[in-house]
């Protein structure tokens, strides 16, 4: 049965860090980092308190950084193409070996992360972390390789195209970035074929060949099986065995479909529990990456991220929500929702609303519209800003993934220090995400979209307000209802497993109450009886003070 759950998504480095003098383009050793040890009872507290079920590690596999621990027998990376002192957590160097940073003892840097695992399984939650499968670091050379496994560009013909190499070659040409040197120059990670990358470009990693020869139409070589793909499915084998139970998977359209229809379907052969999340941004792919190429989940950013920050900004209708779960239909349940993520600004970014309680309108349809999971990134529920300089990433509305940096509301969730502002979003985060979890109706049911319904009503403004209900429905027999008004949301438990909940949210923030249509169709669609609610009998909704109106009928 497809349900809902919650991910939440933690960079390590910076969520455990909880320096609150962090320096610009500070080193390791100056501004600190986040450890697998800072992970502890506490922090699990926090995240069942949201109603997590998965955790998101981010940043757990070896990547690139300017930092030394050749002491360790590490190889030490090249300045030149490295971004930001800490570095990007998405230029892997060792796909076989974790952050050694991250660990209290470098030399028990894998034990400890298993000790994560197992801390985190006995907690109640699954493991998400990345994987990377398009590119890797420019200078990647795995110091932990399995006795099995073979590196990546050993026996690479550099001369020209093959499906057996593994990187794509420029012959001939050099790249040259400060002191770091490459010939012949490969192909960058984000489909840049030439020997000189901007800096906008991805210049700190190399794309991976997966048979497909870009510069010849695109052609695809996939008999017999490439030997990048072999690689790749045994680095996913080799982080399940060690509890991983899910992969996000970094920028997934980059890679053909072919590969994932062939290794989700062997790796699931050995891990069957084991769930692949995409990173996909054109939805005419949608269809391919989820049923031909295997994903259980792609993300939602295109449609419902976009459409909401819009009308948040006052840029779109509210109605523009109707057009999001219209375009994808049969897959609006195995999308990934959510509000922030490394890669946004976030919300309480001058860059974005500037507040995040102007955001809980979006939020409470992002997480409550359907069966689809829904994702926090960390320091969301205490309204962290993302407005410092870290270093490389300068200030962008982003918390920082190449800077020794920490987030100040996090620093002051985890000490018990926060501001008065922090501790009633916090609350209120709690307050949606414990109903949210709780019901039937949103976890497990059905969605209505009430809209249409309410585009004539004089009592409601459809450009501000959005209206939906959600019904998990094992029998029909309506005998309760009660009202979730004011600023509180009320328990309420007749013996009953079927619900009915009617969520309005306005987005202006600027109504006290709206009446709104129940059409016939819904009663006829669900089979809810009349009596208590009638069709077109306009029914009041009283918003609380972040503009958001729950009713929930026990039937």
């Amino acid at each position: 049965m497809e349900q809902k759950f919650i991910i939440y998504q933690m960079l390590l480095r910076v969520f455990g860090n909880t320096n609150e003098n962090c320096v610009p383009n500070g080193s390791l050793l100056l501004n600190g980092t986040g450890k697998f040890s800072s992970v502890n009872d506490a922090v699990f507290d926090h995240l069942h308190s949201l109603g997590v079920s998965h955790i998101w590690y981010t940043g757990v596999i070896e990547h690139a950084t300017c930092e030394s621990f050749e002491q360790w027998g590490i190889r030490r990376d090249n300045p030149s193409v490295v971004k930001g002192i800490a570095g990007s957590p998405y230029a892997i160097k060792d796909y076989y070996d974790v952050n050694p940073y991250l660990a209290n003892n470098v030399d028990n840097r894998m034990q400890e992360f298993e000790d994560l695992v197992l801390r985190t399984h006995n907690a109640g939650f699954k493991i998400v972390i990345d994987f990377i499968p398009n590119h890797l670091s420019r200078e990647y050379n795995s110091d932990s390789l399995p006795y099995w496994a073979k590196d990546f560009g050993i026996g690479d013909n550099q001369n020209q195209f093959s499906p057996d190499n593994n990187f794509y070659y420029i012959p001939g040409e050099m790249f040259s970035r400060g002191s770091y040197h490459e010939r012949p120059a490969k192909a960058t990670g984000n489909d840049c074929f030439t020997s000189t990358p901007t800096d906008n470009d991805w210049y700190e990693t190399v794309k991976l060949n997966y048979g497909v020869d870009y510069l010849n139409g695109r052609s695809g070589h996939f008999n017999p099986i490439p030997k990048t793909w072999h690689m790749m499915q045994d680095i996913l084998c080799f982080w399940a065995s060690k509890g991983v139970d899910a992969f996000r998977c970094d920028m997934a359209e980059l890679v053909p479909v072919e590969f994932w229809e062939w290794c989700i379907r062997e790796v699931k052969q050995k891990y069957p529990l084991v769930q692949f999340i995409a990173e996909v941004y054109n939805p005419s792919q949608y269809s391919d990456y989820m049923y031909r190429g295997g994903f259980d989940y792609l993300y939602d950013k295109v449609g419902l991220y976009d459409t909401l920050k819009s009308i948040s900004q006052c840029y779109r209708s509210s109605s523009a929500i109707t057009g999001c779960w219209q375009s994808i239909d049969d897959k609006q349940n195995r999308m990934l929702n959510f509000l922030e993520n490394h890669d946004e600004q976030r919300i309480a970014s001058d860059f974005n609303l500037g507040n995040p309680f102007k955001a809980i309108p979006s939020l409470a349809v992002s997480l409550m519209f359907n069966k689809a999971p829904f994702m926090l990134y960390f320091g969301q529920e205490a309204g962290e800003s993302g407005m410092l300089e870290e270093g490389f990433s300068g200030r962008d509305g982003r918390t920082s993934i190449f800077d020794w940096c920490s987030a100040p509301s996090v620093v002051r969730m985890l000490k018990g220090e926060m501001y008065d502002s922090e501790k009633e979003l916090l609350a209120y985060y709690r307050e949606l995400f414990t109903f949210a979890m709780g019901n039937k109706a949103i976890v497990y049911g059905d969605t209505y979209d009430l809209q249409y319904a309410n585009y004539h009503n004089v009592n409601i403004d459809t450009d501000k307000c959005f209206i939906f209900a959600r019904r998990y429905s094992p029998d029909t027999s309506l005998n309760n209802s009660f009202h979730r008004g004011g600023n509180e949301l009320l328990s309420f438990d007749t013996g009953k497993s079927d619900t009915l909940v009617v969520i309005a949210v306005d987005f202006s923030q600027s109504f006290e109450s709206v009446r709104i249509n129940l059409p016939d169709d819904m009663f006829r669609f669900w089979k809810i009886p009349y009596g208590q609610l009638n069709p077109y009998e306009q029914v009041e909704m009283k918003f609380n003070k972040y503009g958001v109106a729950i009713l929930e009928y026990s039937l």
